[in-house]
């Protein structure tokens, strides 16, 4: 029997579990990976993370985009000067 780090709850049975393998504490639901017999470990929320990156990389694209569109009123406002200068 294997005890949750988060809740203390000593009662998890891992015997049919190998090492790596994800499960839920009943007690408190708090996802944790088999590290050795009756080891447990918090499983990694690199899953949430991933989401989160995922996120700042869809903000990076869209400070892109307005950056072009940055660009493309800079030319407007020289196109513009040339017209008023003729």
């Amino acid at each position: 029997m294997a005890t949750c780090p988060e809740c203390e709850f000593d009662e998890i049975d891992t015997k049919d579990y190998e090492d790596g393998d994800i499960l839920s504490c009943p007690e408190c639901g708090k996802n944790l990976v088999v590290t050795g017999p009756d080891e447990l470990d918090f499983a990694d929320e690199d899953d949430d993370d991933l989401d989160d990156d995922d996120d700042e990389d869809e903000d990076d694209d869209e400070l892109g985009d307005d950056e072009d569109d940055l660009d493309d009123l800079d030319e407007d406002e020289d196109e513009e000067e040339e017209d008023y200068d003729e």
